[in-house]
């Protein structure tokens, strides 16, 4: 059984990829202290996380509990370490895939695992960490992420506008909160800046690491950077151009990412 269990399940766009990028880069010093599962652990997991954010159906919801409790069944023994588990799709789909308003779905996915974690390891402290950023900041970086990895044909100012409730992040971490009998913490990406991890120090904070540990620990180069606004913007111009084939849009972005040495 861990002895605590830490759970990182967003958002997107708040300094996740960081963070799973610096828990990854430490994970031989952290070994001994702390179990690492990130989101390459559980592509099952999030693929029905993904789809219940969608659907919203209770066989979908069976499956996240099932496929989580399969991750937890699949630990080895660990009595004097903790367990993260990080992945910004636990907390469903990103919004802005069409009728994707919102991070709804979160409560009860989380809620879902926690009852799963509690039933396991009914002795293991069990807290969840989420990140958050500004509203506008927020929405401006999932838009371009749309723009960038689907068929995104939205101008800015039309998804900031129908997307909008979905970047109150903080009233997200609130409605979370009010449904899980356990501490939550949330530290805004703003916050971050600055610290010697970024924003992996708040989730490192809570593994109670031995100061030996955590003076080893490294920050790796940053990752998941957002293109160039000239890159951003052709890549939009392919999506409206490409509309209706999938195959040539695919082509073009891909000719695009090449040419700026991004691919």
């Amino acid at each position: 059984m861990p002895r605590r269990i830490i759970l990182h399940p967003g958002f997107h766009k708040t300094g996740t990829s960081s963070v799973q990028a610096t828990l990854r880069a430490n994970r031989a010093i952290l070994k001994p202290h702390a179990a690492l599962r990130l989101r390459w652990h559980m592509k099952d997991l999030l693929h029905a996380t993904r789809g219940y954010s969608t659907w919203r159906d209770p066989i979908t919801l069976l499956k996240v509990e099932h496929r989580f409790e399969s991750l937890l069944e699949a630990l080895p023994p660990m009595p004097r370490r903790t367990l993260v588990i990080s992945a910004e799709e636990l907390a469903g789909h990103m919004p802005g895939r069409g009728d994707l308003a919102d991070y709804s779905a979160a409560p009860t996915l989380i809620f879902a695992m926690w009852q799963i974690a509690q039933r396991r390891f009914p002795k293991a402290e069990f807290s969840v960490h989420l990140s958050t950023r500004a509203p506008e900041s927020w929405l401006r970086s999932a838009y371009w992420e749309h723009v960038n990895s689907s068929s995104m044909t939205l101008d800015l100012e039309t998804f900031t506008a129908r997307y909008a409730p979905a970047a109150q992040l903080d009233t997200m971490v609130s409605d979370i909160a009010a449904r899980l009998p356990c501490p939550v913490q949330h530290v805004s990406l703003e916050s971050c800046h600055g610290l010697p991890l970024g924003p992996a120090t708040p989730l490192l904070e809570l593994c109670a690491l031995p100061a030996n540990v955590v003076s080893k620990l490294v920050q790796p180069p940053l990752v998941n950077v957002r293109p160039p606004a000239e890159v951003l913007q052709a890549l939009l111009d392919a999506n409206r151009q490409h509309a209706d084939d999938p195959q040539a849009r695919r082509r073009a972005k891909t000719a695009i990412l090449e040419q700026a040495d991004i691919a």
